[in-house]
């Protein structure tokens, strides 16, 4: 197949026009099937990749069901989001326990490739607890996490956890090398973040957001990120952070460190309503998501393409940068980036054709048109 003279987004982060060439599931340099996809005045991005969502369409990662799983694969795919490592909640262990077997046992037989887990909780901070359920609060415990990994035999790619609280840091020092752990739900100071850092962890989930705010005599994680290279989540809903703290970050910490996340929930793709997160009922209004009780922001209701247009659109952050915090960075940041990420040669032939107003006109997924 030949996407024929597009915009092509190459991995230097800059769009050129050119031809791009995919045999059989991968990007080539050549290829024997002369079908075409034309893309004149149009861009050709990499299939997206969400790294931190909980459902959608009134589907939860917590549903623990392949049909829910099916359901999230179906609806990313069809909206150019091609890789998903969708996120749990605090929940019962149980129920945790059956999300990681189902993820086990999906066959990615067609919608976005699951390509990993992001356990988001149990091991967040009571104070900073947000939508994630008190009850089910936990401090961090080795042999919990590996019964989990296990159980979801090895899909999972991110541990979240708080690094202040009892046993985080030992924690850290003993699977840093086995998964990549995340700040979360915290109250940790500039310090603490720091040290956590040093020990091991590389990523910050949802910055600003279950966080102490970035002060100038007290930065906390924010600070600590900053001074860091842990790459870092970023929810461009237009309701979690202002554009213009958006702008500053993108400042701060650069294109090369921003993950952008969309931490949607089921009521992505649905009208306004009730819906549930993590065990607990939800009101959506537009994109407004919380908690019926207490009034918390509960996730997000907006898609990551959606997303990353808000971002350039209504935030004025360039589409080359957001292009790349939403295909490259995430794909590097969970270790997938062999395959996923980037229109090159031997990569997944996932991309994405957008017009110019980035409406979708095509998708090929591993070099078939969606």
């Amino acid at each position: 197949m030949i996407i024929k003279n597009g915009l092509v987004f190459t991995p230097e982060g800059t769009f050129e026009k050119k031809d791009l060439y995919i045999e059989g599931e991968y990007i080539s340099n050549k290829t024997t099937d002369n079908k075409e996809v034309e893309a004149e005045g149009c861009y050709v991005i990499p299939g997206l990749v969400d790294i931190h969502f909980h459902g959608c369409v009134r589907h939860d990662m917590c549903d623990g069901t392949e049909e829910s799983i099916q359901a999230l694969a179906d609806y990313e795919a069809a909206n150019g989001v091609l890789a998903i490592c969708p996120a749990t909640m605090t929940i019962p262990e149980d129920q945790l326990m059956q999300a990681m077997k189902a993820a086990k046992e999906h066959k990615n037989g067609k919608g976005a490739d699951l390509v990993g887990i992001n356990m988001e909780g149990p091991f967040v901070n009571k104070e900073k607890k947000g939508a994630q359920k008190e009850e089910d609060i936990k401090t961090a415990d080795v042999d919990f996490f590996h019964r989990m990994q296990e159980a979801a035999g090895g899909l999972v790619k991110l541990i979240d956890l708080a690094p202040e609280t009892e046993g985080a840091m030992e924690f850290i020092d003993q699977v840093k090398d086995e998964v990549h752990v995340s700040i979360a739900h915290t109250t940790a100071d500039y310090d603490t973040a720091t040290e956590a850092i040093h020990r091991g962890v590389d990523h910050i989930t949802h910055l600003y957001n279950a966080m102490p705010p970035f002060g100038h005599r007290t930065p906390g994680v924010i600070g600590a990120a900053r001074d860091s290279e842990c790459f870092v989540e970023l929810i461009c809903d237009g309701v979690h952070i202002h554009p213009s703290c958006v702008r500053a970050t993108f400042e701060m910490f650069t294109d090369k460190r921003i993950v952008l996340i969309s931490d949607s929930m089921m009521a992505t793709g649905m009208d306004d309503g009730q819906y549930e997160l993590g065990g607990q009922p939800v009101t959506v209004v537009g994109n407004l998501a919380t908690l019926t009780e207490g009034g918390a922001i509960a996730g997000s209701a907006t898609n990551l393409m959606d997303c990353m247009r808000t971002a350039v659109k209504k935030m004025n952050i360039p589409l080359e940068s957001a292009v790349r915090c939403a295909t490259l960075n995430p794909a590097k940041s969970i270790g997938i980036d062999d395959k996923y990420g980037s229109l090159e040669e031997g990569k997944y032939a996932n991309a994405v054709v957008l017009d110019k107003d980035l409406n979708i006109v095509s998708i090929i997924q591993k070099g078939q048109v969606k």
